[in-house]
């Protein structure tokens, strides 16, 4: 039973590398050989430990950042392993496994995890794949980086292992599983149309901004330094009889406008003929260049409403330069299935192909598509020239992301299910609001900056600004006028300069940073309006705050300091991070770890940064790991292309990251061999033996452990038969031999051999053995000794025969 106990302790500490596991009673599944053999050591042993847990009793619990029920293929989410108070674990494990399989094959696992912290998690070194502590420690939680697997994955499963003293917890089911499915993508081989009629009452209305992410930072290979934009977007909210653009379907000859040359007065024609079947044309400028940070230029908006009818949502905008590539939605729904008005849509957007160029690059020749191709997303793998192309076929990241926010509501709502009350508040303010009573038949140039202000003193004046009539649609319609007009007064006599910003309302707080205790939320607004002097807005577009989940889980229990300083702006120019830190003044008193906050960051803004005149190549393939097994590093490099001359280029020419292979065999490693021990015989033949130790148990498939134990034949003299005076007769012989037997009869044969008499040494009577000496190690090979010692010496004895005698033995032969 001993052997079998140390037999499921070296499994464990294979599967859970926790030396606090071999103290765990549990009982335990084991998976079938063949099973394990099949997958060539691949984490081939799974364990599931069975412990007895109360129903609905959920002191661990595992959560991914956002608590989503879909995953986003390529995006990367914050997975989180918690105990809530007073529980803590000492050891875990953690996976991602495909729905329906069971570990044993490198396909079965999804997506990749990141390290955060490697002085609390490690990758497990018998499966990469998996997660697991580095020390075996009180703890009470952990977090670590998931990136979802490509498109095309379907459902996977997060499982955790938790270790809690004695106890072992993995679920199959319950808080420490989180099943998740791929969110099903708008960028499908066809845009899907509503099935149900909507049934919301009323209207309402929504303000849909874009923010533009597509940048050189962002999206570095080929990105066009000189004429990047964006253009200027054009869409409508529609009735479902209509349809902008659709993957799948045909690129109109207003899209084609839009796709190939960025002009949206074609596509904007098209929208108008519609009819009633339009209710809102969506127009926003363009973006020269594509990207700017929010305080320098706001992001564009455009407000837009809906109806019971005509309740859909379609934009689109080209990346320019390109061949015919833009973003967009297509049919959004703003109508829920409760009857109700949407409160907020955000989508993340990837570029789409409108079907009508050939083109692989930004700034690929013109070359029309015959005959033209549908609509379709652009992927990783297009063509190896497109700037998005990666030969793993990952997810293209975002080039853009738009919020669609629902800002008022008008006339009688229906919802079955009522907004909370901040909503209708909210509604009912803005509809208070004066609206631009500008008719949509109206197309107006913008307003001009508003003109000086016809007194020069502290008298009241007037100030104008104009805009132009650029077209007008529907001659039955009256247009309002063209100038504008307000009162003003001298310099320095109000105090509403034209240098103030016009700020649109705060988004949303996001959610908390911490699942548990004291973290940080942030909210976002844009400049609406800039001041007409041209100044820079200094106002504020992001907002941090403290915030607070379940603040009785840690925060409580620990006492911390007073914040730090803020450490300078890691930027010398541009956007940057700064950070700052506090100390635990009093740790809990059951030993946990402190869930309060001791790192702050938060961004920084520098003067803005001159153009490095810096022209790189592309990065090269990442060079083979340095090592052949185990732990080892990968490099990378491009070049300079840009003539020195230009400037100094302070970006990396060579990156470089670490990399895991199997662990390296081990083999088995053993000590010098001992001296030869004394004979075990003083006369006769006998034998001598010598051992050496087990320093290190081989691992990883190493060469198994050679012999420990060596024994080889002695012969001293022969040993004298005979007294000191002759032969001793037969007689003598026979007397001799029964007294042995009759001492050997009144000691229980308990000593046996060891006890030898005069008979066997003439002139001689020798005392009995002596008991066995300790061993002289513990393990790995040692030795012990008796003795046998004469206890009286005859007149006739020789003096050899009286000679004691010494035996040795091995002891303690197994390894250490």
């Amino acid at each position: 039973m001993a052997g079998a106990g140390i037999f499921l302790c070296i499994l464990l500490l294979q599967c859970f590398i926790s030396s606090a596991l071999c103290n765990a009673g549990f009982a335990f599944t084991e998976e079938p050989s063949e099973r394990a053999g099949k997958s060539d050591g691949y984490c081939s042993r799974i364990l599931r430990a069975q412990g007895t847990r109360k129903e609905g009793y959920n002191e661990f619990r595992l959560r991914v950042e956002g608590d989503p029920e879909n995953y986003q293929p390529g995006s990367t989410y914050r997975v989180t392993l918690y105990a809530s108070s007073p529980a803590y674990f000492r050891g875990f494990t953690l996976i991602a496994l495909r729905e329906g399989r069971e570990g044993d094959k490198e396909e079965d696992y999804a997506g990749n995890f990141q390290i955060i912290d490697e002085e609390d998690t490690q990758f497990m070194i018998n499966c990469p794949p998996a997660v697991t502590e580095s020390t075996p420690r009180r703890r009470t939680r952990i977090q670590v980086f998931w990136t979802a697997p490509p498109s095309s994955s379907g459902c996977l499963t997060l499982k955790a292992s938790i270790v809690q003293k004695r106890i072992i917890y993995f679920q199959d089911e319950g808080s420490l599983t989180k099943r998740m499915c791929e969110k099903e993508s708008l960028y499908g081989e066809t845009t899907e149309k509503p099935l149900l009629d909507c049934c919301a009452c009323g209207t309402a209305k929504y303000r849909v901004t874009f923010y533009g992410n597509w940048s050189e930072k962002v999206h570095p290979k080929d990105y066009p330094r000189r004429a990047n934009h964006w253009s200027a977007i054009i869409g409508a909210s529609h009735s479902k009889n209509y349809v902008l653009w659709e993957y799948g379907g045909y690129a109109s000859e207003g899209i084609k406008k839009v796709a190939e040359l960025g002009s949206p007065v074609s596509m904007e024609e098209e929208i108008r003929q519609k009819g009633d079947d339009v209710l809102t044309v969506i127009k926003m400028k363009a973006q020269w260049p594509a990207w700017q940070p929010l305080n320098v230029r706001a992001a564009p908006s455009a407000e837009f409403s809906v109806d019971r009818t005509r309740h859909l949502m379609s934009f689109l905008t080209m990346l320019g330069p390109s061949p015919d590539w833009n973003v967009g939605l297509s049919a959004e729904d703003l109508c829920t299935k409760e009857c109700g008005w949407a409160q907020r849509v955000v989508q993340d957007m990837i570029p789409w192909d409108a079907g009508t160029d050939n083109g692989v690059t930004y700034e690929s020749p013109n070359k029309p598509t015959v005959p033209q191709e549908k609509i379709r997303p652009l992927t990783s793998l297009d063509h190896p020239q497109s700037p998005f192309y990666d030969p793993e076929g990952g997810a293209i990241t975002p080039v853009a992301r738009v919020v669609v926010e629902r800002i008022a509501r008008k006339g009688e709502q229906c919802n079955i299910v009522p907004d909370n009350v901040d909503d209708i508040v909210a509604d009912i303010a803005q509809e208070e609001k004066e609206e631009d009573d500008t008719p949509e038949t109206c197309i107006y140039s913008n307003w001009s900056p508003w003109s000086a202000c016809s007194s020069a003193t502290c008298d009241k004046g007037k100030r104008m600004r104009q805009r132009m009539l650029k077209a007008q649609l529907d001659l039955s319609v009256p247009c309002p006028h063209t100038q504008d007009f307000e009162p003003c007064m001298g310099p320095g006599c109000s105090d509403e300069e034209g240098s103030t910003c016009t700020m649109s309302e705060w988004i949303t707080w996001s959610p908390c940073s911490m699942s548990c205790g004291m973290g940080l939320r942030s909210r976002e607004r844009y400049v609406k309006q800039f001041p007409d002097d041209g100044s820079v807005c200094t106002l504020p577009t992001e907002e941090n705050e403290k915030c607070i989940v379940n603040e009785e889980c840690t925060l409580n229990s620990c006492l911390v300091t007073e914040w730090g300083e803020w450490d300078s702006c890691s930027a010398t120019c541009g956007l940057g991070m700064k950070r700052r830190e506090r100390m635990v003044k009093m740790p809990p008193p059951d030993g946990s770890i402190c869930g309060a906050e001791v790192l702050e960051v938060e961004k920084c803004m520098m003067p803005e940064c001159h153009t490095i005149p810096c022209m790189l190549s592309p990065w090269s393939d990442w060079s083979d790991c340095s090592v052949t097994c185990g732990k080892g590093m990968r490099t990378r490099q491009r070049v300079l292309k840009s003539p020195v001359e230009l400037g100094e280029c302070t970006e990396d020419l060579e990156q470089v990251e670490k990399c895991m292979l199997p662990e390296c065999p081990t083999d088995c490693m053993v000590s010098e061999w001992t001296e030869w021990s004394e004979c075990n015989k003083s006369c006769g033949k006998g034998h001598m033996i010598r051992t050496r130790m087990v320093k290190l148990e081989p691992q990883f498939g190493g060469d198994s452990c050679p012999e420990t134990v060596q024994r080889k034949k002695c012969k001293i003299r022969k040993c004298n038969r005979g007294g000191g005076h002759g032969q001793v007769n037969s007689d003598e012989k026979k007397r001799r031999k029964e007294a042995r037997e009759k001492r050997r009869s009144k000691q229980g044969g308990r000593q046996g051999e060891e006890t030898t008499s005069t008979a066997e040494h003439p002139g001689c009577k020798m005392r009995p053995w002596s008991s066995w000496t300790d061993c002289t190690k513990l393990c790995g090979g040692g030795i012990q000794e008796r003795l046998m010692t004469a206890k009286r010496r005859l007149k006739s004895a020789q003096l050899p025969s009286c000679k004691d005698r010494k035996e040795i033995r091995a002891c303690n032969v197994h390894p250490c």
